[in-house]
């Protein structure tokens, strides 16, 4: 079964003489594992409308058209979860993670994910996709989070993550207040040896990137400050490890939180001003897989963030 719009790409007089290939290959930027399995379908390429072997020339004026395969997650359960949908189309559903949800089922968590939610999205409006999240957000971490409807616009996207072109921006309340009120962090980071749960600081860990830049202080001296943070490289828990290595870790956070600061003076918050690490993805901008239009997405700040700052704000 093929999807109901199909890729489609005119020759233009450049390509004349071209291999069908590699206008696949180059044009539409076709990974080799999906034009492998295009090459398997009686409908997969059309050349003018016919079936077409990739080995052919093209003349200028041809049209190209690429049905893609129609794909389901058939090992996950639907289940009504409730989640925001900020924006979607035939190739890309962008939706506003709630915290405390995690996105795609593991081991301990098969049911009561946003998988399983938006799968059942999917299967009550009669389509059929598999579930595919470009970018992953911690369970407690809430905001904008972006899945493609389709391997091929999952590769698109991925090829503009790996090439630095994927804008992604949080917010973030921490303890205390970073040294300088805007910078970058670049620090390695890699699995902690004594605690696999935990990423840390390493000379060979992996290179992550962190831009910042100080929103709002509060407290005089500074005991919080909301930061806003934007990611160049994309490593697990790079927030709130780059965070902790600044000393201002996240409030809430219970894994790299407050008990990390190095002394007492610098933790002037209680505990249990808020039930999870105060993390949002407030922001995402990528260029549409398809049409290449350059797309912006966003979400507010959620109320129990909203309400953290507030009493902050007082106190």
């Amino acid at each position: 079964m093929d999807a109901a719009e199909p890729l489609r790409f005119r020759v233009s007089g450049r390509e004349d003489g071209w291999l069908l290939k590699t206008v696949l290959r180059s044009k539409l930027r076709l990974s080799r594992k999906l034009l492998s399995k295009l090459k398997r379908s009686e409908t997969g390429i059309l050349l003018n409308g016919s079936r077409a072997w990739v080995n052919v020339p093209v003349k200028a004026g041809d049209l190209i058209e690429v049905h893609l395969p129609v794909e389901q997650s058939t090992d996950i359960l639907p289940q009504p979860i409730p989640f925001r949908i900020i924006f979607e189309d035939a190739h890309l559903l962008i939706v506003d993670k709630p915290a405390g949800i995690v996105v795609h089922p593991t081991h301990g968590h098969y049911i009561n994910t946003l998988a399983n939610g938006v799968v059942h999205y999917w299967r009550e409006k009669g389509e059929i996709c598999r579930f595919r999240p470009i970018h992953r957000l911690d369970q407690e971490t809430s905001g904008v989070l972006a899945i493609a409807k389709s391997q091929y616009a999952h590769q698109q996207i991925s090829l503009q993550m790996q090439a630095g072109t994927m804008e992604k921006a949080y917010l973030a309340i921490a303890h205390s207040v970073p040294p300088a009120k805007q910078g970058t962090v670049d620090a390695a980071i890699g699995r902690d040896p004594a605690n696999p749960r935990m990423r840390i600081i390493m000379p060979n860990g992996y290179r992550a990137i962190t831009h910042y830049a100080v929103q709002e202080v509060y407290g005089c001296p500074p005991a919080a400050s909301l930061i806003r943070l934007r990611l160049e490289t994309g490593r697990t828990h790079q927030i709130r490890v780059h965070l902790r290595h600044l000393g201002c870790p996240l409030v809430g956070d219970k894994l790299y939180g407050a008990a990390s600061l190095p002394n007492e003076e610098q933790r002037r918050l209680p505990d249990g001003l808020i039930g999870r690490q105060a993390l949002h993805a407030a922001s995402l901008a990528f260029h549409h897989p398809l049409t290449g239009d350059r797309m912006r997405f966003s979400a507010n700040l959620p109320e129990d963030m909203e309400r953290l700052i507030a009493q902050l704000r007082t106190d």
